[in-house]
């Protein structure tokens, strides 16, 4: 592929060190097959970018500031450009959601540079793309299998937290210490125990313990 033929590209993520790492990772790993033309923060920036750049891909964090990259694809549903979620949530509901909202695919951050870019040109080809593990259960929910009815379900204890809870809480029910999710998540260990301690207020549970089982039982994990 040539570079006037590279893949538009804008990286909406609000940790501005994760975007610099993902323009990076494909600036050295894509060169002439995608091209980062911008990065954006939160909802209006990432609808600005889309407006001003038309790219061929948004990669596309599910919880943004402002209403979350379901809001940034409502906001730009008549344009051309396809959306790939990359997200630290492999949560049913964030999966689901988001490509009931319109996205094309659902990857993990846990994804290699590699991998990343062959997701990319496989989106602007018009093929969907799933990190494996989601696959399966993204193929369940739109064959009407029972999943989406589980996200009924859930949906109104989630909507007690915010999108912030909702990150901290799946990776503390999956082990993390306070220490992990606050390296993953870019913040400092005294905000993840407010925010932890604000879940268990929310959702009514007294520990770590009681929230992996909340979580376990209603598929977060």
């Amino acid at each position: 592929m040539s570079d006037a033929a590279a893949i538009r590209v804008v990286v909406v993520d609000d940790h501005a060190m994760f975007r610099r790492g993902v323009s990076a990772e494909l600036a050295a790993t894509g060169a002439g097959r995608v091209e980062v033309v911008a990065e954006a923060a939160d909802v209006d920036e990432a609808v600005a970018a889309v407006a001003a750049h038309r790219p061929g891909v948004v990669l596309l964090d599910v919880h943004l500031p402002g209403g979350g990259g379901a809001e940034v694809i409502r906001r730009t549903r008549d344009s051309e450009v396809r959306f790939l979620a990359l997200s630290v949530s492999d949560a049913a509901e964030d999966v689901i959601g988001t490509i009931r909202g319109g996205a094309r695919g659902y990857v993990t951050k846990t994804i290699t540079g590699p991998e990343l870019l062959d997701a990319i040109v496989r989106i602007a080809d018009g093929d969907a793309v799933f990190s494996p593990r989601l696959a399966g259960f993204v193929l369940d929910a739109f064959a009407g299998a029972g999943i989406s009815a589980d996200l009924a379900s859930v949906d109104e204890d989630l909507d007690r937290l915010t999108e912030r809870e909702r990150e901290v809480m799946r990776l503390i029910a999956r082990g993390y210490s306070y220490k992990e999710v606050a390296k993953e998540l870019f913040i400092s260990i005294k905000t993840v125990e407010t925010h932890m301690s604000s879940v268990l207020r929310k959702l009514q549970l007294s520990s770590r313990h009681e929230l992996t089982r909340w979580a376990s039982d209603r598929r977060l994990l």
